[in-house]
């Protein structure tokens, strides 16, 4: 990776770069800075940039949870995106290692990841990673408005 490229935890001062970026990758409204630094400051994500000469160019999220049913704090990695033109420098690897460093440290030994099934690109980038496709089938259903 080119030494010009950064990837470290987010921060309040990222807000404005992670709504644009976030707008790029789900489409909609831009969420408002305000709103974004608000979570960053009491959520329990974990959410990385990626920077190249000081620019946010990237972003991955990841959360840690516990849960009754395992010993061990569960890893999900929720989010990657790189812009178009940042792409194919190993960007998003870095991403993933830097969230997935993080999670080790909250105590995960395992992490997964869900992606679109038709997201060959993202699919790639996580088996380059070492992960592995799973069995499960994901289901969701809308409760709200």
């Amino acid at each position: 990776m080119n030494a010009d490229i950064k990837v470290r935890l987010a921060s309040v001062t990222d807000a404005e770069e992670l709504s644009r970026l976030n707008q790029a990758f789900n489409g909609g409204d831009k969420r408002p800075r305000h709103q974004i630094m608000e979570s960053l400051k009491i959520n329990n994500e974990l959410i990385a940039v990626a920077e190249i000469k000081g620019k946010v160019v990237g972003f991955g999220c990841a959360q840690s949870y516990h849960s009754f049913c395992y010993e061990e704090p569960q890893g999900e990695i929720t989010e990657l995106y790189v812009e178009e033109a940042a792409r194919r420098r190993g960007i998003a690897g870095a991403i993933i290692s830097c969230l997935e460093e993080n999670l080790r440290e909250r105590g995960v030994k395992s992490v997964k990841v869900l992606t679109g099934k038709r997201n060959d690109a993202a699919i790639k980038t996580y088996e380059h990673c070492n992960y592995v496709k799973g069995h499960e089938l994901i289901l969701t259903k809308r409760i709200g408005d």
